[in-house]
C-alpha cells in the first residue's frame, strides 16, 4: 500500500473518530442554555414571527452582528419551526461545520509543514475536549472557527500566488467572519501589513489589499445600509459597549466603587474607569491588562454552553484543563520559534493569535475566547513539533554518518 493511501485511510478514521465524538456528545447528555443562547434564541423567534432583528430587545437595534442569527434563522427554517424544535438542528449543523473544520486544519496544516503535520493537527482537532463540547452551545463559536479557517486557508493561497479572486476571495470570507465575530476585522490591515514587511512589493500588495477590501465591503454593505435605514445610524459592526465597559472592572470586581456611574452610557463610564485606575491606581490596571487578562483568556479550557452529565473526552483520569495548558505553554514556545524566523507564511498563523489576544486585552475576559485561537494554536505546535522532529532525524543521520566513517 503506497503513502497516500495510507494518509488517506489514517484521515478517514480521524474523521470518523471526531463524528462519532461529537454524535455522541449531543445524543448522551442534557445541554444547558447560558442567558447568551436564551437571548440569541429569543431573537430568532423574534425575527422569523414578526420581523424585528434585536438582540435582548423588542425594538430594532445593532447590539450583535447578523452572521450567527442568519444562520440560526435558516436552520430554524429548515427544521419547520414551530412545529419542531430547531436546537438539535443547529448542533447537527455545527458538527458538520466543526468536522470541515478538522478538514481545513488538515489542509493548512498540510501546506505549511507536510503531511505529518496535517494528520497530527487533524488528530488533536478531533479529540480536544472543547471542539466537542462547543457543538452543543448554542453560540458563535463553531461557525467562528469554520469561518476564520477558511478565511486563513483562501489568505494563505492570495499570498503564496496571488490572484485576482483569491484576493476578493479573501476578503468575502473575512467579511463573513467578521459578521460571527466583529473582532476580527482588523486582520485585513494587520495580514497585509505583514505581507507587506516580508515581500516589501507595494504595488502589487496594495491591489490585493483593494480587492479583499472590495469583498469585505460587500458582504458588510447589507448590514450598514439596514443600521442606515432602521436605525438612521453608521454602525460598522456592533453597538453593544458592554464587553468593552466590563473590560474596566479589575479582575472581574464589579463593585469596586471606582467612580460614581449613575446617569452615565456604558462607554462614558467605561472611559471614565479608565481614567480614573490609571491614573489612581496604576499597578493594578497595568497588571489587570497584561497578564490578568491573559491568565483569564488562556488559563482555563472552555467547557461550551454546559451539560450534564459531564461528557469525558479522554478518560476521566486526564484532566481536560492539563492538556489545554499544555497546548498553550508549547504554542507559546513555538510561536517564539516561528518569530525568530519570520520571512515564512507560517508565522502569519502567529500574526493573528497575537492580533487577537491584544484586542481582546480590550474587552471583559472569558476564557470562552480562547476556543477560536486554538485551532491556529494547534496548527503551530504541529508545525513546530515537525521542524524539531526533521532536524533532530537530520541531527541523528549526521551522527550515524561520522561513525560509519
Amino acid at each position: 500500500m503506497n503513502r497516500q493511501k495510507i494518509t488517506f485511510i489514517v484521515f478517514i478514521a480521524i474523521l470518523v473518530l471526531a463524528a462519532y465524538l461529537r454524535v455522541d456528545f449531543l445524543r448522551s447528555v442534557d445541554h444547558e442554555m447560558p442567558h447568551d443562547s436564551i437571548n440569541y434564541d429569543a431573537m430568532v423567534r423574534q425575527l422569523l414571527e414578526i420581523g424585528v432583528y434585536a438582540y435582548n430587545d423588542s425594538s430594532p437595534n445593532a447590539l450583535v452582528t447578523p452572521g450567527y442569527p442568519l444562520f440560526m434563522a435558516a436552520i430554524y427554517w429548515l427544521a419547520a419551526y414551530p412545529w419542531n424544535d430547531p436546537l438539535p438542528w443547529i448542533r447537527m449543523a455545527q458538527v458538520l461545520l466543526s468536522l470541515l473544520s478538522v478538514w481545513m486544519m488538515y489542509s493548512i496544516t498540510r501546506q505549511l509543514s507536510n503531511t505529518a503535520g496535517g494528520l497530527a493537527a487533524a488528530f488533536l482537532a478531533a479529540v480536544y475536549p472543547p471542539f466537542v463540547w462547543a457543538n452543543g452551545a448554542i453560540l458563535t463559536e463553531v461557525l467562528g472557527i469554520f469561518l476564520l479557517l477558511g478565511y486563513l486557508w483562501v489568505q494563505l493561497r492570495v499570498f503564496r500566488s496571488p490572484t485576482t479572486l483569491s484576493a476578493l476571495a479573501a476578503g468575502i470570507l473575512l467579511g463573513l467572519t467578521v459578521l460571527v465575530r466583529p473582532e476580527y476585522l482588523p486582520l485585513l490591515v494587520v495580514n497585509y501589513l505583514f505581507y507587506w514587511a516580508w515581500k516589501k512589493k507595494a504595488k502589487e500588495i496594495l491591489k490585493l489589499f483593494a480587492l479583499s477590501c472590495l469583498g469585505l465591503v460587500l458582504i458588510l454593505m447589507p448590514w450598514w445600509i439596514r443600521n442606515v435605514v432602521t436605525l438612521d445610524e453608521w454602525v460598522v459592526t456592533a453597538t453593544q459597549a458592554n464587553p468593552f465597559k466590563a473590560g474596566t472592572y479589575p479582575y472581574k470586581n464589579y463593585s469596586d466603587g471606582l467612580i460614581d456611574e449613575s446617569g452615565k452610557t456604558e462607554m462614558e463610564v467605561a472611559v471614565e474607569r479608565l481614567k480614573t485606575g490609571f491614573s489612581t491606581q496604576p499597578w493594578l490596571f497595568i497588571k489587570w491588562y497584561t497578564v490578568g487578562k491573559l491568565q483569564y483568556l488562556y488559563y482555563h479550557v472552555y467547557y461550551g454552553g454546559g451539560h450534564q452529565p459531564f461528557y469525558n473526552v479522554f478518560p476521566s483520569w486526564v484532566n481536560p484543563n492539563t492538556i489545554h495548558r499544555v497546548l498553550i505553554l508549547l504554542g507559546g514556545l513555538a510561536a517564539l520559534a516561528i518569530s525568530l524566523r519570520w520571512r515564512q507564511l507560517t508565522a502569519l498563523l502567529v500574526v493573528i493569535v497575537a492580533t487577537i489576544t491584544l484586542i481582546r486585552l480590550g474587552f471583559v475576559p472569558e476564557y470562552r475566547y480562547n476556543v477560536m485561537t486554538m485551532p491556529l494554536i494547534i496548527m503551530i505546535n504541529c508545525i513546530v513539533g515537525v521542524q524539531a522532529w526533521q532536524w533532530l532525524s537530520a541531527k541523528r543521520s549526521l551522527r550515524a554518518n561520522k561513525i560509519e566513517g
